[in-house]
């Protein structure tokens, strides 16, 4: 029987199984070889499109963007990836590009540092200056100007959020993402995290009074932790109950890793609600 959201305290959770209900990579086994085996696939990518790898957009190691140029004059995605804001980097992601860039979208993938060397504040004022400076460049890489569209991936998708409200950023899809920062800051997560009550409510979008008034598409997979699967329905309830454009999905049977495959398809669920978006916002 499943469990209804409205059911689901992780207030009333032990420690362990707050923490279990956090972990993608216990209830995902075999996650470990298919994010290499994304690293891997990317690198070939990357050989493909060596030209404008590694933009510095700050002072910080990780302030890195890579663009990919599907044609003359394409609009641009952003993707952010995840990792639970601690780990992973865009390099394991360039294989998602390529469903996209199918439908010639160019696909920008930022990098960003990670905690515990960097704080939630700082990770999110470094996603804003990383889009400052792709939008400012957007002429001279071919791109065709007036603003991109943000995706990311699980903390990605905290971040797409975070993100709207550049004015820059003309839409949003988060894919499995993380809006609501309590619960990670009581699990073991935040042992890198470092965040006090202040700085989970302040990044948290699901308790911020209304929000950006644009598109944000919203999917998480059916088979996903019911933790995670909660934090991106309550937040599609958040902004629907703000009058907030919203669309909200499960992928059948996606968990958390397999999902990325619906961007990776130019056929993919994901891949189709990135052309919708750019067709809602272009002209």
């Amino acid at each position: 029987m499943t469990t209804l959201f409205s059911a689901l305290d992780w207030r009333a959770m032990s420690q362990e199984a707050r923490d279990l209900g956090l972990n993608n990579g216990v209830a995902v086994p075999g996650s470990v070889d298919m994010a290499a085996g994304w690293e891997q696939r990317s690198a070939e990518v990357r050989k493909r499109f060596p030209d404008q790898l590694d933009l510095r957009y700050g002072p910080r190691e990780r302030n890195r963007i890579d663009f990919l140029k599907a044609g003359e004059e394409a609009p641009t995605l952003l993707f952010i990836h995840g990792g639970y804001w601690q780990a992973r980097a865009k390099e394991v992601f360039t294989i998602f590009a390529e469903g996209p860039m199918a439908h010639d979208i160019n696909v920008a993938l930022i990098g960003y540092t990670l905690a515990p060397e960097a704080t939630l504040d700082e990770i999110v004022g470094e996603i804003h200056a990383g889009i400052d400076f792709l939008a400012a460049q957007l002429p001279a890489l071919g791109a065709a100007p007036g603003g991109i569209v943000v995706s990311g991936w699980s903390a990605g998708g905290h971040l797409t959020a975070m993100a709207l409200s550049h004015p820059k950023v003309k839409a949003g899809l988060a894919i499995s993402g993380i809006f609501d920062l309590e619960p990670i800051r009581h699990s073991y997560l935040n042992e890198k995290l470092r965040a006090d009550e202040a700085t989970s409510r302040r990044n948290s979008p699901v308790m911020q009074e209304g929000g950006p008034l644009k598109p944000l598409s919203l999917v998480v997979g059916s088979a996903e932790l019911p933790l995670l699967r909660k934090q991106t329905a309550d937040f599609a309830g958040h902004r629907a109950r703000y009058g907030l454009p919203v669309t909200y999905e499960e992928i059948p049977d996606a968990n958390h890793f397999t999902i990325m495959y619906e961007m990776m398809s130019p056929r993919g669920r994901i891949t189709t609600l990135i052309r919708q978006l750019f067709d809602r916002t272009t002209g």
